[in-house]
Parts: structure tokens; C-alpha cells; sequence
């Protein structure tokens, strides 16, 4: 092999698209909640929570409430759960949009794991019919998660303030993803 086959080829297998399915959530979820529900997981978002909050959050995914959904992010073949992804309905500036999130564990972050899960995430938002955007707000300071927005075909509007947990204000930035035509209602949002 020439030197120059020699440096593609690792470029070419960074470049490749990892290969993962979301499938909604069930009680194998609370295992994989309590995984990521780690410092290095959670220092954007306010820090981990407890036990009880762990098991209410997994009660709350289990029981769909409202419009969205939440998935664990598999990789295949193998079908490991490597993180969680999803979206709800939520109220931005005074109206009814979708908001979408992630997490992919530490071992399986920087391999594109999220931005496959969040595309297919805003396919299954789309699916639902009931917005056309998907909004996503990541912490300022979470280069990642601001990476992904970015390679998943979101649209950076602004910085804003988002409480988030409850009682916890963080700088983050606006991100807005529009759904494919016919999707949602009339108006975009």
C-alpha cells in the first residue's frame, strides 16, 4: 500500500457513518438512565440527579405522555445501548413547538452516534405531524452537543437563558431544525 492509501484510510473510516436504530423506550431504559446519569453526563445540565429523580424520569419516558417520544440509541449490529435521544412538545416564546435531546455514554461519544440518532429522531417528529421545527437548546458551553445541532441540519437563532432542571437557569443557544414539507401544521415555528 502507497503512502498515500495508507493516510486515507483512516480519514475514510472516521468519515463513515456509525450505524445505529432508535427503538422507544421501554424498562430496559432504566439501566441506561442510570449509566449516563454521571458527572461528565450531566455538568451542562445541572449536575446528576438522584435516585428517586432517575426513576421518575424512566417512569415518565415509560408512560409517553404527550406529543413526542423517547428512544434508546443502539448500536449495531450488536444492538448496545449507547445512549437516549427524543422529542416533546414544549412552550417556546409563548407557543407550542417540539424540543429534542441527547446523550450518548462517554465510551461512544465523538463517533457521530448522536447526530445519526438525532436525524432519526427529527424523522420520527416529522412522522408525528404536529410542528414543523424541532428545537434543540444545548448549554453554550457544550461544544458537543452545539456540534451536533450543527451536523444534524439544525439552524443556530440565538443565545437564550433556559431553566433547566427546574430552578436552574443555563446560558444555552436556540438551534432550530425545519421538518420536510408537510409536516406539522400551517405556520412554521
Amino acid at each position: 500500500m502507497t503512502t498515500e492509501r495508507k493516510n486515507q484510510a483512516p480519514h475514510a473510516a472516521r468519515q463513515a457513518a456509525p450505524q445505529v436504530r432508535i427503538e422507544p423506550w421501554t424498562d430496559a431504559g432504566l439501566d441506561l438512565l442510570r449509566r449516563a446519569n454521571a458527572p461528565e453526563m450531566t455538568r451542562h445540565l445541572g449536575g446528576p440527579e438522584t435516585e428517586e429523580q432517575v426513576a421518575r424520569r424512566h417512569r415518565r419516558y415509560l408512560a409517553g405522555e404527550g406529543p413526542g417520544r423517547m428512544y434508546r440509541v443502539l448500536l449495531l449490529p450488536e444492538g448496545e445501548a449507547v445512549g437516549t435521544v427524543g422529542f416533546w412538545e414544549t412552550q417556546w416564546q409563548g407557543e407550542a413547538v417540539y424540543e429534542a435531546g441527547w446523550g450518548v455514554l462517554p465510551g461512544f461519544q465523538g463517533r457521530g452516534i448522536a447526530v445519526a440518532a438525532v436525524r432519526q429522531v427529527l424523522a420520527e417528529a416529522a412522522a408525528e405531524g404536529r410542528h414543523r421545527t424541532v428545537h434543540a437548546f444545548p448549554s453554550v458551553a457544550n461544544a458537543a452537543s452545539n456540534a451536533v445541532c450543527r451536523k444534524a441540519g439544525f439552524t443556530l437563532r440565538e443565545e437564550c437563558d433556559v431553566e433547566y432542571p427546574k430552578g436552574h437557569v443555563i446560558r444555552a443557544n436556540e438551534w432550530r431544525a425545519a421538518l420536510p414539507e408537510g409536516a406539522g401544521g400551517a405556520t412554521a415555528r
